[in-house]
């Protein structure tokens, strides 16, 4: 069947796609993908800015909108939620077949309302009305604006995928968002409400082998690239830890399903590292990765299927307390990432819209 078909029958992992083009649709590959054994689609900002100005797919539908009296902003929501409808329809079939764990699609709110907590909460109210699947993830970024919103959409039995996640302070803080936010749910039943939480990886290595060159000594050097697996370890420990317990077991007592940790940012930036570095390493049940495609088809040829997730929690503190020994500060790391990670989706958000719109002044003219 393939590596990813083994990922998640031999190791309880989910195989997602974290990308999206409306070709992909037309043609099929978006279907091939599934066969092979993706069992989810993840979308940002930066995907559909480079999916509409790298193609003319859209330029059919945003004229008809443009000539319609459609505003840009608006144009780029409609395409948005065309294609995202499009994929749910995709993947709606290993929604079913999972028992509602996989086969979500997941959009992403507004870049622009990172830090208003109370626009990102209405925003993706009126996105998860408008589109309205059952397996539909709205992605709200783990900012401290959006952590408090993120309780308030999970109390709503909206099903929401975490994003921009790069410290374990913030993990446990959107854990604690979602057990809150479940049991402030009035519902009885609280099976139909489903959240991953997506902990970026390869982009803290980028920024902690950054430093640690800097420093240019052998310990440092020992260090190199292995940062962001550390972390991975250890917020997976957070998770068996915090999903376990009275607490807990009173939410599962409802239905309560647990918010998976996702790997994200998992295809490799440095040259020098494995292709599959990101995905090897960070294997475990009860857990997700999204991947690009060419990352994909790397880890299909010659990924290695075994659980690695907690083979050694000790090794892991071990890694982040050496790195604070040589003054990496993993948290102050997560903030710069963070801020980078907002302002990169808002760039992407600000050129679309700049690249329809030209557009719509040609169909204009």
């Amino acid at each position: 069947m393939g590596r990813l078909h083994d990922l998640y029958d031999q190791q309880g992992q989910s195989p997602w796609l974290d990308n999206l083009r409306r070709g992909w649709m037309t043609t099929g590959e978006l279907q091939e993908w599934i066969d092979r054994g993706v069992r989810g689609l993840t979308s940002n900002p930066s995907i559909f800015a480079k999916a509409m100005i790298e193609t003319d797919d859209y330029n059919a539908e945003l004229e008809s909108l443009v000539k319609a009296g459609t505003s840009v902003e608006d144009a780029y929501w409609d395409l948005v939620v065309g294609d995202i409808r499009q994929a749910l329809g995709f993947l709606l079939p290993v929604h079913e077949a999972s028992g509602g764990e996989d086969g979500y699609v997941s959009v992403e709110v507004s870049p622009t309302l990172a830090h208003d907590e109370a626009a990102t909460v209405a925003a993706a109210r009126q996105l998860d009305d408008r589109i309205e699947a059952s397996n539909l993830y709205i992605k709200v970024p783990a900012t401290a604006e959006g952590v408090p919103a993120i309780r308030t959409l999970i109390s709503e039995a909206r099903s929401i995928n975490v994003t921009l996640i790069f410290s374990l302070e913030r993990h446990a803080d959107v854990m604690e968002a979602y057990i809150a936010g479940l049991e402030a749910c009035e519902a009885d039943d609280l099976s139909n409400i489903s959240s991953v939480a997506s902990f970026f990886i390869s982009r803290v290595d980028v920024e902690v082998d950054r430093r640690l060159k800097e420093l240019g000594t052998p310990e440092a050097a020992e260090l190199m690239g292995k940062a962001a697996i550390a972390q991975g370890h250890i917020a997976y420990e957070q998770f068996t830890k915090a999903f376990s317990g009275p607490r807990w077991d009173a939410l599962a007592a409802r239905g309560a399903r647990v918010q998976r940790p996702l790997w994200a940012s998992t295809s490799t930036k440095d040259p020098s590292y494995p292709d599959t570095l990101y995905v090897d390493t960070l294997i475990g049940p009860n857990t997700v990765n999204t991947l690009p495609d060419g990352t994909l088809l790397a880890f299909d040829d010659h990924g290695t299927v075994a659980r690695t997730v907690d083979a050694d929690p000790a090794a892991a503190h071990d890694i982040v307390a050496r790195l604070a020994a040589l003054g990496i500060d993993l948290e102050e790391v997560a903030v710069t990432l963070e801020s980078e990670g907002v302002s990169s989706f808002a760039k992407s958000f600000d050129e679309v819209l700049d690249t329809l719109g030209t557009r719509a002044d040609e169909f204009r003219s």
